[in-house]
């Protein structure tokens, strides 16, 4: 029988394909599902042609050593779509890799789903174009990105953020502060330095500094940092409580959080957590990022918001006093500030759709596949 080939490249793209992979089992369990993914993938009883949930990389130079890996993988797929083996692909972010891959089915006459597009709202529309020649259906998740690629003659459908399927049974702040052992009358700081470790590099010794300075200012302030199960810290860098793999719960706990540009901004607006956003990648990466990158702000909760909720620290802005600074003021309660960051978490919840995206994208994958 022929199969459903999803491809995931980092850990994101693993959770969001097992999303999807649990739904299609539900719709057609006679289906065979195959996938380039991670342990979440496997859990759902997918075969794993490849395991390797860190594919992704960050950074122009970073991709670069990872050419002959993806090579080597892409030629693998390949030959799997030229033997008739793969019946749909599902691709799920990670565009550098997977917009070979479409090709690759493209050229095999194999239909595609791409799930989490390419942030081509960041990097401009040149990729448009070519996806709209690859790309079979486009299931997007913000709801800004459907007439950008219907625009482009891509058939594409908003089916809500992935992210509001884990929100359901989100536990209240005391639930969360009482399952993470935390003081419910104390303030509670998050730190969010990143999933990759590369990232971890990069952010942990300033966000620390950060804590730190706040600690100092604010009587009682309880800190914790949130990390990949993937990812180690070493605890002469990283004084405080490390808890893994339950980034929702954190934000619940959280009175204020400090997070890494990326999707976890968009769990703090989801969980109702205040945050600054920072970010810092190589500097030669960060140079030719500036000429491409076409949006103001790279939060994607003030991206999605369409102006700056949270503060953002870049690069060489990223100082710990003033990044410190801007979160005591989300610190307090009932402050001006939090109220007002609060509110614009409000509005970026209310434009992320509602759940059941997986559902929504397995049943487009059905549809796709055709009757048994």
């Amino acid at each position: 029988m022929r199969k459903v080939l999803f491809v995931a490249g980092e850990a994101s793209g693993d959770l969001h394909a097992a999303g999807v992979a649990a739904a299609l089992r539900r719709i057609r369990p006679e289906l065979n599902l195959a996938a380039v993914g991670g342990p979440r993938l496997a859990e759902q009883g997918v075969e794993l042609i490849h395991r390797d949930s860190q594919l992704g990389v960050m950074g122009f130079l970073e991709v670069l050593k990872h050419v002959p890996r993806h090579f080597l993988l892409l030629r693998t797929i390949r030959r799997m779509m030229e033997g008739g083996e793969v019946a749909l692909l599902v691709l799920i972010d990670y565009p550098g890799f997977n917009m070979k891959v479409a090709a690759a089915a493209k050229q095999t006459g194999v239909p595609v789903l791409y799930y989490v597009t390419p942030q081509v709202w960041a990097w401009g529309a040149g990729r448009l174009p070519k996806l709209a020649q690859l790309v079979t259906k486009a299931a997007v998740i913000l709801p800004f990105e459907e007439p950008l690629l219907r625009g482009f003659g891509i058939d594409a459908t908003f089916v809500g953020h992935p992210l509001l399927d884990r929100a359901v049974n989100m536990p209240s702040r005391l639930e969360a502060r009482e399952a993470l052992g935390l003081a419910q009358n104390a303030p509670v700081l998050a730190l969010f330095p990143g999933s990759r470790q590369q990232e971890i590099d990069r952010h942990l010794d300033d966000f620390v500094a950060t804590a730190k300075k706040l600690q100092r200012r604010i009587a009682g302030l309880q800190i914790i940092v949130s990390v990949a199960q993937t990812v180690a810290l070493d605890s002469g860098r990283c004084p405080f409580r490390l808890i893994h793999s339950a980034s929702l719960s954190v934000l619940r706990a959280a009175d204020a959080a400090l997070c890494k540009s990326g999707t976890t901004t968009l769990e703090a607006a989801i969980a109702d957590c205040p945050l600054v956003v920072a970010y810092r990648t190589g500097r030669i990466s960060f140079a030719l990022a500036r000429r491409l990158v076409k949006v103001p702000n790279i939060g994607l909760v003030n991206v999605v918001a369409g102006r700056q909720v949270a503060r953002e620290f870049i690069q060489d802005e990223i100082v710990p006093a003033k990044m410190a600074d801007a979160l005591a003021e989300l610190l307090v309660k009932d402050g001006p500030r939090r109220e007002e960051v609060l509110s614009g978490l409000a509005d970026v919840r209310a434009k992320l759709g509602s759940p059941g995206a997986a559902d929504r994208v397995a049943r487009m994958a059905s549809e796709l596949v055709g009757a048994p």
